[in-house]
């Protein structure tokens, strides 16, 4: 068995560092690093994932083409950050059904360090689902949505994927 770089000893999978910085106004949440972005320690690694191509048709930029740190400055200079709303969890394979015993990232704590923040963006139901969790008594705050999610295993037509995913050019520069 393989250990990938951020798995614990007792089989717990932890998620990457955010991509964010002082200019980043939308923060696209997914759940947690899939297999194929766990061992390559990369967001949205698995080839069939939309996600970068997603987002190459919300910014303009050419992203999928382009080597991993360049895709990140990419990103950062439209505004746009990555993170996971899960911190760790136990989960055979990549799909979100199978989480188990999860932890939550403190996305409350996260949105108020973002001077620039507007909206957190989740990708997909169970990222949503514990997002926004988080924010159900707040009166203020990010915008929040909800995206279909990127992955291969949710087969809506991309055009489909992409209509909605549009909604984040408002805070795209």
């Amino acid at each position: 068995m393989t250990t990938v770089p951020f798995s614990s000893p007792d089989g717990a999978k932890h998620a990457f560092p955010p991509v964010v910085d002082h200019r980043t106004r939308v923060v696209i949440l997914g759940s947690l690093p899939g297999e194929a972005s766990l061992a390559q320690g990369r967001y949205y690694a698995n080839p069939r994932n939309q996600f970068w191509r997603l987002l190459e048709g919300v910014t303009g930029r050419d992203l999928v083409r382009a080597a991993y740190e360049e895709r990140l400055a990419r990103l950062l200079a439209a505004g746009i950050g990555l993170w996971d709303v899960i911190a760790s969890a136990h989960r055979a394979g990549s799909l979100d059904a199978n989480i188990q015993g999860h932890q939550a990232r403190d996305l409350r704590a996260f949105a108020a360090s973002l001077p620039a923040l507007r909206a957190l963006a989740f990708n997909g139901g169970k990222a949503a689902q514990i997002g926004r969790a988080q924010f159900a008594a707040e009166a203020a705050g990010p915008q929040l949505l909800t995206l279909p999610s990127s992955s291969p295993a949710y087969a809506a037509p991309f055009e489909r994927k992409l209509a909605a995913w549009n909604a984040l050019r408002t805070w795209v520069a």
